[in-house]
């Protein structure tokens, strides 16, 4: 199996997303410069905090270098690939490494209902936020994570989104974070809204 130069962070990376990522570690800079160098992959991994880090992550390679600075750090723009799932930590480089596996998913293919639900919660919370995002394909096999790719849900949702491998349930949990995202950007239009009239915020109708 596979040996995989990794890289611990707090935030969660979904395939076909793009990241801009500060690099100022020695040893991530070593991981970096060799996968921009032999045009590999790296895989990121959410971090726990206490040093430990989630089984499942995103390959991720690196499509672009911003800036490299005068101390050695550089800005670049990653973008997230294939799942892996960690099985094992390995050592004898500077950077952190570990055994993987791919992530298969089972085959339960999405609801069709869920696949439009998740389409229509999609599009109406890019107006509603007044995003200019393109919407993707949902006769696309990724669908689910294409549309994750463009939402900043919670780094918790997306991990869990990341980690499932059934297809029917990822487009339902997709559908319930669109649906939760959409609600809390028209709450917080609704208390703008009325802030705006008099300088107050009115308590909400329960009825309206």
């Amino acid at each position: 199996m596979p040996e995989l130069g990794l890289f611990p962070l707090p935030i969660v990376l979904v395939p076909t997303e793009r990241i801009p990522l500060h690099i100022f570690e020695s040893r991530y800079r070593e991981l970096i410069d060799e996968c921009i160098e032999l045009g590999e992959e790296f895989g990121l991994v959410l971090a726990t905090g206490d040093g430990a880090v989630h089984e499942v992550g995103t390959r991720a390679r690196v499509v672009q270098v911003l800036e490299v600075l005068h101390d050695g750090s550089m800005n670049i723009v990653v973008e997230g690939g294939e799942r892996f799932r960690l099985l094992d930590l390995t050592s004898g480089r500077a950077f952190t490494t570990g055994i993987v596996e791919p992530v298969l998913d089972d085959d339960e293919p999405a609801l069709s209902a869920d696949v439009e639900r998740a389409l229509e919660a999609f599009s109406e919370l890019a107006e509603a936020s007044e995003s200019d995002v393109d919407v993707p394909d949902p006769v696309s096999p990724i669908f689910d994570f294409e549309v994750a790719a463009r939402v900043d849900f919670a780094t918790e949702g997306k991990q869990e989104l990341l980690s499932m491998t059934s297809p029917r349930g990822r487009m339902a949990a997709l559908v319930g974070l669109l649906e939760g995202a959409l609600e809390a950007v028209r709450l917080e239009l609704t208390l703008r809204e009325r802030a705006s009239r008099n300088g107050k915020v009115a308590p909400l109708d329960p009825e309206g």
